[in-house]
C-alpha cells in the first residue's frame, strides 16, 4: 500500500522508519499546514492540503494533534482513501462520531493506532479473559507514573492544553494503558476521580487517579501521571477468584495460577515504555499494527483497533475526567 501523512512531527518519524521496514509498503508523501518537512526523510514529497496531493496513494496515516484527528479522518475519507489515525481516536464524542459516519458512508477502513494490543502476551492475556479461564476478575489495578519535564510541554503550542490535546496523562501519555484496560475489562458503570496540576505550568491535569466499579463487581483503579519522576514502567496487576497476574510494559512478568499455565513469551520485549520520553525508537509494535491494517483494507476484515472500539476509549477516557470530584 501507498501512503501519505498527514502531520509531520515526532510521530511521523516512527512511520518513517517502520515502513523501512515493510517490504510493499511505501511512504509517497507527506501534509503539512506550514510546509514543515518530516525530520527522518526531509525528501518526501510535501504538500498542504490533502486534496492537493498529486500523486497515487492508497491509505493516510492520520499524525496531527489529538483535536485535528477527526478533521483528518474526514477529509481521508471524503477521497476514498483507508485510514490508519494515531491515538485517541479523538478528544469529543462529537468528532468521533463524525469521523465514523464518513468512514462508513465511503467504506473506506478505519483503523486507530493502539498497537499494543498486538503484543503477544497482552492478545494471550484477552483471550483467556474472554474464556473466563482466570476466574471471575474482582480487581484490576493500573499504574502508569510517568514523567515529562516542564520542556516537553513547551515543545509545541498545542502540549498541555484542552483544545488539542484534549487532556493530560490519561488522555495522551497513558492513553494505551487504559485502552488496554479498557479491552480487557469492559466499560465500568460507575467511575469516581481525583486529579490536579501539581509539577507543570500547564492548563491540564499531570496526575491523576480514578476508582471504577463494574457491573460484575470488579473494582478497579488507574493512575495516570506525567509528574513522578524519574518515571516508571506500567504496571497492571489482576485478582480473581483462581489466582493474580502482573504485567509490566505489555509482558506478563508474574503469574499467580495452579491450574492455567503461564502464556508469557520470553522472548518478547517492548522496548518503549513511554515512561520518560515520546520519542519511540522501536517500531517493531508499528509494523504490526500497519500490518494488520493493510490486511483489513485489503480483505474488509477488522482491524484490531478498529474505529469504534477506539471510541469506546475514548469515551472511558472523558468518563474519568467527567467523574472528578477534586482538582487541585
Amino acid at each position: 500500500m501507498k501512503y501519505i501523512l498527514l502531520g509531520t512531527g515526532n510521530i511521523a518519524n516512527t512511520y518513517v522508519r517502520a515502513m523501512e521496514a515493510l517490504p510493499g509498503s511505501e511512504l509517497v508523501g507527506c501534509v503539512s499546514r506550514s510546509g514543515k518537512r518530516v525530520q527522518a526523510d526531509p525528501a518526501l514529497p510535501c504538500w498542504t492540503e490533502l486534496d492537493a496531493v498529486s500523486t497515487p496513494f492508497d491509505a493516510v496515516i492520520v499524525a496531527t494533534p489529538n483535536g485535528l484527528h477527526g478533521e483528518g479522518i474526514v477529509a481521508a475519507a471524503r477521497l476514498g482513501k483507508h485510514v490508519l489515525v494515531e491515538k485517541p481516536l479523538g478528544i469529543t464524542v462529537a468528532d468521533m462520531d463524525r469521523a465514523l459516519e464518513a468512514c462508513e458512508a465511503a467504506g473506506v477502513t478505519l483503523a486507530v493506532a493502539y498497537q499494543r494490543r498486538t503484543a503477544p502476551d497482552n492478545q494471550s492475556i484477552k483471550a483467556l479473559l474472554e474464556k473466563g479461564a482466570l476466574g471471575r476478575v474482582f480487581a484490576a489495578d493500573l499504574s502508569a507514573k510517568f514523567y515529562r519535564d516542564q520542556a516537553y510541554y513547551d515543545s509545541g503550542d498545542y502540549r498541555g492544553g484542552y483544545l488539542l490535546d484534549g487532556g493530560g496523562p490519561f488522555m495522551q501519555q497513558a492513553c494505551h494503558n487504559i485502552d488496554l484496560y479498557r479491552w480487557f475489562f469492559g466499560m465500568p458503570i460507575q467511575i469516581v476521580s481525583m486529579m490536579g496540576t501539581f509539577t507543570h505550568a500547564i492548563e491540564v491535569e499531570d496526575h491523576g487517579a480514578a476508582l471504577l466499579r463494574y457491573s460484575n463487581g470488579m473494582i478497579g483503579t488507574i493512575i495516570a501521571s506525567t509528574s513522578t519522576k524519574p518515571g516508571f514502567a506500567a504496571r497492571l496487576e489482576v485478582h480473581t477468584g483462581k489466582g493474580s497476574f502482573v504485567m509490566t510494559d505489555d509482558a506478563i512478568t508474574q503469574w499467580h495460577f495452579t491450574d492455567v499455565p503461564n502464556p508469557a513469551q520470553s522472548d518478547f520485549h517492548y522496548t518503549h515504555d513511554g515512561a520518560t520520553s515520546a520519542a519511540v525508537t522501536d517500531t517493531s509494535a508499528h509494523q504490526r499494527i500497519l500490518r494488520d491494517f493493510e490486511h483489513a483494507a485489503q480483505t474488509g476484515s477488522q482491524p484490531i483497533a478498529d474505529g469504534h472500539s477506539a471510541k469506546a476509549t475514548s469515551e472511558l477516557i472523558l468518563n474519568i475526567y467527567q467523574g472528578a470530584v477534586d482538582r487541585v
